[in-house]
């Protein structure tokens, strides 16, 4: 520790440097509220949709009510910290953690990635800060609710704006330039806490070299060393409890094995067998001859999980031992000298680098396997840990990435510890995120997004899941909808893409809208008595008119509402008209409803020649029903088209069951691209059930396919879907794209024409390869 002031004990000088950083934040906190209010009132004065634009009006009033509650809760809530913290809270099992709520997750985690965002920035100060604080601690650990910790002090921030009666969806509005703004502050805060501590002799220089990356010891050697014996039995030692085990002697509760020849592999073996049984319904069969049967893993309340195969006993998992989960807890993160190497520390060396990286994997879960209680945890440890050695030896993922997804294998242990469904369950968040993580990195330098925003997004991802490991599945399942929301965004950034996005929706919408209102018009006039032209005139020309002035200026406009009521002013003057007061109403109004029907096909861009011909018809109708004695339409039968048709999109449907007849000429032009940079499919491929329907709608944005188009192959990359899904976006490589419908997708997954690039997820080749170097070895699940 450097040379402290005579005047100044340590402990009195840490507490004047965390006043400081209090009194700062405090300081940038009053200045934040100007800044969120005129974010909410740029926000207003965007134009937006209906919903949207209401939302941002409730936000900005709310804001108007509750800013003064929000500022003073946090700044309360940061004061308190400054009190005497009480004795940290002993470490426990899993079970408590159902005690936290969704909310307070989420609140974390957002705390944690605007933490993460100042790390980005201002690493420096906060560690030297975090460093000399720790000094004048006696080197002793800061307290994880030290306020000097940036997530500590981000978190009051989103706590409280929950607190004070804001939404969460206000939230995302402001949550940007309340990020940049206190980056802002913070950084100068924190060099401004250091200085002080300088002036006062607190560790003027501080040394960060990285500490010596060591290699694993033998085990023997190891065992020694710690005085301990060693964690692994003779060969002597385990055919005698073996042969135990097969006369009906105790040790291990994963099961007995069965007819094994070789007594001295016995144990081993019935693990294995146990583990094939377990394994074998989500690999696809059976696994070491073992029975190919699939597996039902059943939960009953709270009690622990039961493996069950048809015809043997269920094999129950009593969960982890607390000894094991505060060894795990107690593991260290990979040494960060490996999260450096793009700016030079292996220059050369990305082998030698995974290789470490393996080692102290390998160290970590040997070490682990040794606090274990039971087979069955010795065998989850063992085989994470192949899942992970598979990974980082997979060639076709970036080094740099590889090494991120090495730092999960300790918080995917905890979890697979925890839930042992984890490796039966495919939609498990903590698999479908690396999963989907592999999926965009495999082909990595021909993906569209650069590698440094997908290796950044990545790396974001696991430094969240490292700062919670004891949230489990939901913060899995929170970082995976994130990982979502950036690949949307950004696999949006493509030239093409983005000159595609903003017509397509459009044309989505319009084609959409133009089929909903003529199945409503068919659907509420086939007991009107109306004529047949004018059926023909609403279904065929005046649903689009409708369509394209609810797109482009919203179903509720005034002008859309207009021409919703010219449809029906229609059908009601070329119905019959018994009486002359009707008939006087219709030649009165008959001007003003021709002009708007004229208005309309302008709209739609009829030539003037087409719409003339319209009117002639229409008008030769309105004369008829003069002179006709037929029923008249009921005014309630009017009223009630009239208030379908003004509701009519809040009923659109998106479930894409049929292609809309999109032009491929027509897209193009409007897009103002080349024909070689799009294609519109709208042939090929094979006749689509409902299950190949479900899949074209679940793709993973981000994945890449084998697409054979016009006899040619391409490598593409799914890169955008539209709001209603009905359109999907696939790239190559080279700028070229490829627009489907849902419909038209399904037919390519259906024939083959569209192929995953992986034949299965990255998690399950892991499980598979590691399933694989266990059979070769099984006494390793005891080692």
């Amino acid at each position: 520790m450097g040379t402290v002031s005579a005047s100044t004990q340590p402990a009195q000088l840490a507490a004047q440097v965390r006043h400081r950083l209090v009194a700062q934040a405090v300081v940038a906190m009053d200045s934040l509220l100007g800044v969120v209010q005129e974010r909410l009132t740029a926000l207003m004065n965007e134009a937006a949709p209906s919903r949207e634009m209401q939302m941002r009006r409730d936000a900005w009033m709310a804001f108007q009510r509750f800013k003064s509650r929000w500022r003073d809760g946090t700044v309360q809530a940061w004061q308190t910290t400054l009190l005497p913290v009480s004795r940290p809270a002993p470490i426990t099992t899993d079970s408590t953690l159902s005690l936290l709520g969704t909310e307070v997750v989420e609140n974390k985690i957002i705390a944690s990635r605007m933490a993460l965002d100042l790390m980005e920035k201002g690493a420096q100060d906060v560690n030297d800060l975090r460093k000399r604080l720790k000094s004048l601690n006696n080197d002793r650990e800061l307290n994880s609710r030290d306020i000097v910790h940036p997530e500590v002090l981000m978190l009051p921030l989103v706590e409280q704006w929950d607190a004070s009666g804001l939404s969460r969806e206000s939230w995302q509005l402001v949550n940007p330039v309340v990020q940049r703004h206190f980056n802002e502050q913070l950084q100068k805060t924190y060099a401004l806490c250091n200085e002080e501590l300088v002036a006062q002799g607190v560790l003027p220089v501080i040394d960060f070299s990285p500490k010596h990356v060591s290699m694993p010891q033998e085990s023997g050697a190891a065992d020694a060393q710690a005085g301990t014996p060693p964690p692994n039995p003779t060969p002597e030692s385990r055919g005698r409890r073996a042969e135990d085990r097969l006369a009906g002697g105790g040790g291990g509760n994963i099961g007995s094995p069965i007819g094994f020849g070789n007594p001295r592999l016995g144990r081993a073996q019935g693990i294995l067998q146990q583990l094939g049984q377990l394994l074998g319904g989500v690999l696809g069969g059976g696994f070491a001859g073992q029975v190919q049967s699939p597996i039902g893993v059943a939960r009953a309340g709270s009690t622990s999980p039961r493996f069950e195969r048809a015809g043997a006993e269920s094999v129950a998992y009593a969960g982890p031992s607390a000894p094991l989960m505060v060894a795990l807890a107690q593991q260290p993160r990979l040494n960060e000298v490996y999260f450096s190497a793009e700016q030079g520390v292996y220059p050369s060396g990305y082998p030698v680098m995974i290789e470490r990286v393996a080692s102290e994997l390998r160290q970590q879960s040997t070490e682990l396997k040794g606090k274990a209680q039971t087979d069955d945890e010795k065998t989850i440890i063992e085989l994470v840990a192949l899942m992970f050695q598979s990974i980082l030896q997979e060639d076709r993922i970036p080094t740099g990435v590889r090494v991120w997804f090495a730092r999960l294998q300790m918080p995917v242990l905890r979890v697979a510890l925890a839930e042992p469904d984890f490796f039966t369950r495919q939609d498990h968040p903590a698999r479908q995120l690396i999963d989907h993580m592999g999926s965009c990195v495999l082909g990595f330098d021909a993906s569209g997004i650069s590698s440094a925003a997908l290796e950044t997004e990545i790396k974001r991802v696991v430094q969240v899941i490292e700062q919670y490991p004891d949230t489990g599945e939901r913060v899995y399942k929170k970082v995976y909808e994130e990982f979502q929301a950036f690949l949307k965004q950004h696999l949006s950034t493509r030239p093409v893409t983005q000159k595609l996005m903003g017509v397509a929706e459009q044309l989505e919408q319009k084609e959409t809208l133009t089929i909903q209102y003529t199945i409503e018009f068919r659907d509420q006039l086939k007991d009107m008595p109306v004529r047949d032209e004018v059926r023909e005139f609403l279904f065929k020309v005046w649903a689009e008119v409708l369509a394209i002035s609810a797109v482009r200026q919203g179903g509720q406009h005034e002008e859309t509402l207009l021409l919703k009521k010219t449809a029906t002013d229609l059908i009601w003057a070329a119905s019959a008209k018994p009486n002359r007061t009707d008939r006087a109403r219709v030649i009165a109004d008959l001007p003003v409803l021709l002009q708007s029907l004229r208005t309309g096909m302008t709209l739609l861009g009829l030539a003037r020649t087409v719409q003339e011909a319209h009117i002639k018809v229409i008008s030769d109708t309105l004369a008829d029903a003069f002179m006709s004695k037929t029923q008249a339409i009921a005014d309630d039968q009017i009223q009630a088209l009239a208030k379908r048709l003004a509701e009519l999109e809040d009923y659109v449907s998106d479930d894409g069951g049929e292609e809309l007849p999109l032009d491929s000429d027509n897209i193009e032009e409007l897009l103002d691209i080349e024909a070689n940079e799009l294609d519109v499919v709208t042939t090929g491929g094979d006749h689509a059930g409902v299950v190949m329907l479900e899949w074209a709608r679940e793709l993973a944005l981000g994945s890449w396919y084998t697409l054979t188009y016009k006899n040619q192959v391409s490598q593409v990359q799914y890169v955008w879907r539209s709001p209603l899904g009905h359109m999907h976006l696939f790239a190559t490589n080279v700028g070229h794209s490829y627009l489907f419908q849902t419909v038209r997708l399904a037919a390519y997954l259906q024939a083959g024409s569209l192929e995953p690039q992986e034949d299965e997820p990255l998690m399950t080749r892991a499980a598979r390869n590691a399933l694989t170097q266990i059979e070769s070895n099984p006494e390793r699940l005891l080692k």
